[in-house]
């Protein structure tokens, strides 16, 4: 969606997509506008909630059955198992993507890595696909007049066009650029805590056969679980940069990471998408 400040300032209705790498502050800047005039659409959220809750719960379901106390509970019935997703609590998805090694550490098989990395990218297109009728949905049904899609970190790896337009004409798309000081805490960051993550089946296909030269591993299973996400990342983080920039260009607007730091408020926000589109 494009407009001028002016435009944008007068528009009764606002509604805005964050793009930009996980840690950037999507969800803090969110959380900083009146929650009672702003709807927050996570995507991550409705992605567990909706695309992935079944292959969510089979998978602990699977890990439940190992437990024959649990295992004869659920066979019976006498017990039932949910997720407790929340916007601030997402570690059901990431217990879902997993991470690719050995299973003796809880990795898993290149096959089933790659089905699920599969069945995240077609959840997370169906997520940001499902913001046009969020707009209209929570406006009709619950008077929100301002709508803001807080978009996952791996927005720009699905390369999908139609998705990426049909957000383009119902919000703006505001993309916050990290910092090279915050580019290295966030690495740093992903190196102590290592989390599980969606790539590109193209980025993995190139990645992993590098990564097993430079170990010496013959099989996916001597991979150490964490000790590929911990190499791969640096490469992840800085390959998705130009694409998040790209979008920018072609559908929204950038602001610098330091800038959206200094938002306290809703006034602050408005000035900081203001200021955006003036340039």
């Amino acid at each position: 969606m494009r407009m001028t400040p002016q435009q944008f300032r007068d528009c009764e209705r606002k509604c805005i997509t964050l793009l930009g790498m996980s840690g950037v502050g999507k969800t803090t800047l969110a959380d900083k506008l009146p929650k009672d005039q702003w709807f927050h659409y996570s995507g991550d959220y409705r992605i567990g909630t909706r695309y992935l809750v079944e292959p969510i719960l089979d998978n602990i379901k699977r890990q439940a059955m190992d437990v024959p106390f649990l295992r004869e509970l659920l066979l019976s019935d006498s017990i039932f198992i949910r997720s407790n997703i929340t916007v601030d609590n997402l570690a059901p998805i990431s217990t879902f993507l997993g991470k690719l090694g050995n299973p003796a550490l809880s990795g898993l098989s290149l096959e089933e890595f790659k089905r699920r990395q599969v069945l995240h990218r077609h959840a997370e297109i169906m997520a940001m696909r499902d913001v046009p009728a969020f707009i209209e949905k929570v406006y009709d049904i619950y008077g929100y007049r301002h709508f803001i899609n807080d978009a996952g970190g791996s927005v720009c790896e699905l390369d999908d066009p139609e998705t990426l337009q049909s957000l383009a004409d119902c919000t703006i798309i505001l993309y916050i650029r990290t910092s090279p000081e915050l580019e290295h805490v966030l690495i740093e960051r992903a190196a102590s805590d290592p989390k599980p993550l969606y790539y590109r089946a193209e980025f993995l296909d190139e990645q992993l056969p590098e990564f097993m030269q430079e170990r010496r591993h013959q099989r996916v299973d001597d991979i150490a679980p964490d000790d590929f996400v911990t190499w791969v990342f640096p490469r992840l983080f800085r390959s998705r940069l130009p694409r998040y920039q790209a979008i920018a260009d072609q559908f929204g607007y950038t602001v610098d990471v330091q800038d959206a730091a200094q938002v306290h408020d809703e006034h602050d926000f408005l000035a900081l998408v203001s200021d955006a589109l003036a340039r």
